[in-house]
């Protein structure tokens, strides 16, 4: 018998994701390599076998057994587009959308991203560790195991480095796996409102050679929309952000057909983000240069708007989808990937097994973080125990957490409070 550190048995359904080293695309995504009676063999923080229950404890043994009793295992979500943080909250701004006000009219009458500026810009960075502490703990318990994390709040050299050196820390001493991106094209901030030649050579010249210089981050990400940053500044931008050695994330095409996914395509970004006006022309070139295409249903949600993306077309198309919170203060305050899952389902008609496969290995393959998304011999132990007779109960039984255990290198972070008894 081989020693391991951790086994758990007895899953009614075990969701291994397995399959080929490549994202899962078209009608792979439905497949979930599921293992009836299924259990997993774990040390040293790494998956070592996958099979049926009785074929594990056939061949290994170990001092911690967790018997599921036929709940769900699955392995963790991936976030991979969030903004967690910031200073002070913007319900102001959630109340005037409901009395009708645009995300463009509140962003330019000051509010939006601007305003998270000047909060972020007085916090030090420990009350702005503090707060993304609490908020990515709450994260964890509702199944997160990795997360991407952007800058933007800054938009002054300061400012930013100072939010990038948070997400270190935060990704440091928090027991989850968090990348850092540098988002200073976010905005423009209001001392250069009237002046945008000059913050675009800051941002250029000043702030993303000290970032490369400081290893503060990998990815560079830009806003490319009408109000922000237009297709040809976009380029200019990202083509420096290239030089430089960033590698390209991209929100594109929210709220307008800019051409922002053609755009991604051309630039050879690994991901384009938000997509709820790509064109037709957009989501073939997604196709073609194989951009990652991270959708974002709860922002469309929070905005009650209705030009969800068109997933289903991406998918049908082979375009590699996955999905993300969008975790924010403005326009989706939003920390669970459970609720993502269920706007996918019933907005924009993706099967339940291909919002859990665009929420676990394909929002891995996003981020390259190869390791991490299936329960397969060699990756990560990054696993989920959940409270569900079925996998497709996850998106059915929304406004509710149905995680119990949440695993990451194989041990356990979270564990949910026992059953209240009476």
């Amino acid at each position: 018998m081989i020693q391991v550190d951790l086994i758990i048995i007895n899953a009614g359904e075990l969701l291994s994701l397995k399959g080929s080293h490549l994202p899962r695309i078209g009608k792979e995504m439905n497949d979930l390599g599921i293992i009836i009676n299924g259990a997993v063999a774990l040390s040293s923080g790494e998956i070592k076998a996958v099979g049926t229950t009785e074929a594990i404890l056939d061949k290994y043994e170990s001092d911690n057994v967790i018997d599921v009793e036929g709940k769900i295992v699955m392995p963790g979500f991936v976030d991979p587009h969030t903004h967690p943080v910031f200073y002070h909250t913007r319900e102001n701004e959630f109340e005037m959308r409901i009395l009708g006000k645009s995300y463009v009219e509140i962003s330019q009458s000051g509010g939006g991203i601007r305003s998270s500026i000047a909060a972020v810009r007085k916090a030090s960075e420990d009350q702005l560790f503090q707060l993304a502490k609490k908020r990515i703990l709450k994260m964890i318990t509702q199944g997160t195991t990795t997360l991407e994390a952007k800058s933007g709040y800054g938009l002054s050299t300061e400012s930013e480095l100072k939010m990038l050196r948070v997400i270190k820390r935060l990704d440091e001493e928090l027991p989850i796996d968090i990348i850092p991106t540098f988002m200073g094209a976010h905005e423009f901030p209001n001392e250069y409102i009237n002046n945008k030649d000059e913050y675009v050579r800051i941002l250029k010249e000043e702030m993303m050679p000290q970032v490369i210089h400081d290893h503060l981050a990998e990815f560079c990400d830009i806003f490319t929309e009408d109000h922000v940053y237009g297709i040809e500044l976009s380029r200019d931008i990202l083509n420096r952000a290239k030089d430089l050695g960033f590698k390209i994330r991209m929100h594109v095409d929210e709220i307008k057909p800019l051409g922002g996914a053609e755009l991604a395509a051309e630039m050879g970004a690994v991901s384009a983000e938000h997509l709820g006006a790509a064109s037709d022309k957009g989501i073939q070139a997604l196709k073609d240069k194989n951009v990652v295409a991270v959708l974002l249903p709860g922002t469309i949600f929070s905005l009650g708007m209705k030009n969800y993306a068109r997933a289903r077309d991406m998918i049908d198309r082979g375009v590699t989808v996955a999905l993300a919170t969008d975790y924010n203060p403005g326009s989706c305050n939003c920390d669970s990937m459970q609720f993502i899952i269920t706007l996918a389902t019933l907005q924009m008609k993706m099967t339940v097994a291909e919002a859990i496969t665009a929420s676990t290995v394909n929002a891995a393959y996003s981020l390259q973080r190869y390791n991490t998304g299936s329960i397969e011999p060699g990756k990560q132990g990054d696993i989920l125990i959940m409270d569900m007779p079925s996998y497709r109960y996850l998106p059915y039984h929304f406004g509710s957490n149905n995680v119990d255990t949440v695993i990451k290198n194989g041990k356990i972070i979270y564990q949910s409070a026992p059953n209240i008894s009476y």
